[in-house]
């Protein structure tokens, strides 16, 4: 909506071109949480100690973004307003901010919040989600828009509310929306925001997975985690190369894929038997009738539900709710996994490709995905409780072992500089040292909530808390 004075722009490294140090999506390069710079970042600070600029936003669960020398996140800034903002990395001086009309929005469950997608960028242009109006795409020296492609409303029979951000490969914007209605992986041209290819994923559910790349037998796949399956798409038009049918139900977590290897740790709450059924029933049976009655069903899916109800009796029984929104060709349960799947297949790689499963484990959280770091695996969740295997293995480093930080885990680990920072929800970052003995560094109080992934950037670490902006660094002392 507005925008800083020329001086300021021409400060700034020229947009166009990404960086080696620039974090220009959800957990940086490539989803993997892994700064690859030799800088030195902090160990100890907090919201009045190594913070280089801090700056209030609005309500807000995105992380950050670091491009060319710009931060940019967003916020909500009204009830029906939708902020983007835009400030200079190193100072927090403001260049731009950007404000859209959301319209009515759709409901959500605490503690996510509508301002939950983490932008993307290509150097040019910052691409954002919204779920009431799509991907939006600003110029990245001004926040003009560019462009807007709407996209269908998700609809989630939990009413969890969209929290999938966009990821840029190439020329294209790739957008991952994984809901219980109509479940589909997007390709957006860059420059001009039309279709350049949509992939129908009706056997999934609801999930969060942030699209990653593979590069592995002389291919590159696109590869997205969901119910049930790790699969590999053609980046030139989406067709699927293959899949993985060894994973649980409903994802949150996303996977890091690394020199050809892809790692993955996800739960889902309760056992194989557990598929969704069960959890409707749990959630959205509201007498506790063991039944489902259309009037428990939120209206998005009355028309999914009608054609489940074989007896248009209104009523949903056993038999009925099995199918009634879960694949019949994917009835997968609950249960817990951390898996390494090797890239590059084509067809069903089940008994081909995966390389270690370690499915008796409870190390994996529901929401927290893995940190790749080195030779090890790296896991944080409820309660403080990590663990850490070997990448080549699988084989045990530690497992369930606190970080001396009780609570909710929401935000996943990043690491530069041989450190681990792991934000919890309590506002504390626990720092810890990178290798396969748990060492604890610090316990950092950000002052209040923190639901967010860090971003590290030139020697810096942006951590988003609820409704603020901190950047710190070893300068800032």
């Amino acid at each position: 909506m507005s925008a800083c004075g020329l001086v300021v722009g021409l400060c700034l490294v020229g947009p166009g071109r990404l960086a080696a140090d620039d974090w220009a999506q959800f957990r940086g390069p490539n989803a993997s949480g892994v700064s690859t710079s030799d800088k030195r970042l902090p160990t100890e600070f907090s919201q009045e100690h190594n913070v280089a600029w801090s700056t209030e936003l609005g309500d807000g669960l995105a992380s950050p973004i670091v491009v060319g020398g710009r931060l940019i996140t967003t916020a909500m800034v009204g009830e029906q307003k939708f902020g983007v903002f835009c400030f200079k990395a190193d100072t927090g001086e403001p260049l731009w901010h950007h404000e859209l009309d959301t319209g009515k929005l759709p409901r959500i469950t605490p503690p996510n919040s509508h301002a939950s997608s983490t932008p993307a960028s290509d150097g040019k242009r910052v691409f954002v989600y919204f779920s009431t109006l799509g991907i939006v795409a600003l110029d990245i020296g001004d926040g003009r828009q560019l462009w807007r492609a709407p996209l269908p409303v998700p609809a989630y029979l939990m009413d969890w509310g969209a929290a999938a951000s966009p990821v840029v490969y190439q020329d294209v914007v790739l957008f991952n929306q994984d809901d219980d209605l109509a479940p589909t992986l997007f390709a957006f041209d860059a420059a001009k925001g039309n279709v350049r290819w949509q992939t129908a994923r009706p056997d999934m559910l609801a999930g969060y997975a942030l699209p990653v790349i593979c590069e592995a037998n002389g291919q590159t796949d696109i590869v997205v985690a969901g119910t049930g399956k790790l699969k590999g798409y053609n980046p030139i038009d989406g067709k699927e190369r293959w899949t993985c049918n060894t994973l649980v139900r409903t994802l949150m977590t996303s996977p890091v894929a690394r020199d050809g290897v892809i790692y993955i740790s996800v739960q889902s709450y309760g056992d194989e038997k557990r598929t969704l059924k069960f959890a409707l029933l749990e959630w959205l049976d509201t007498n506790q009738d063991g039944l489902l009655a259309r009037s428990e069903v939120p209206k998005e899916f009355w028309d999914r539900f009608d054609k489940s109800d074989k007896n248009h009796d209104g009523i949903m029984d056993n038999a009925e709710l099995d199918t009634g929104f879960q694949s019949s060709e994917n009835m997968v349960g609950g249960g817990s996994t951390i898996q390494a799947i090797k890239g590059g297949g084509q067809g069903d790689v089940t008994k081909t490709h995966l390389l270690w499963n370690l499915n008796k484990t409870k190390a994996p959280s529901n929401l927290v995905s893995p940190l790749v770091i080195g030779d090890q695996l790296f896991i944080v969740k409820k309660g403080g409780l990590s663990s850490s295997f070997d990448v080549a293995t699988g084989k045990k480093h530690w497992e369930l072992e606190r970080v001396g930080n009780l609570g909710e885990y929401y935000g996943s680990p990043v690491a530069g500089d041989g450190k681990i920072y792991v934000p919890g929800e309590n506002g504390f970052m626990i720092v810890l040292a990178q290798g396969p003995t748990r060492q604890v560094l610090a316990r950092n109080d950000m002052g209040e909530q923190c639901l967010s992934t860090p971003a590290i950037a030139d020697g810096r670490i942006y951590v988003r808390t609820r409704k603020k902006m901190f950047c710190f660094s070893e300068e800032a002392k």
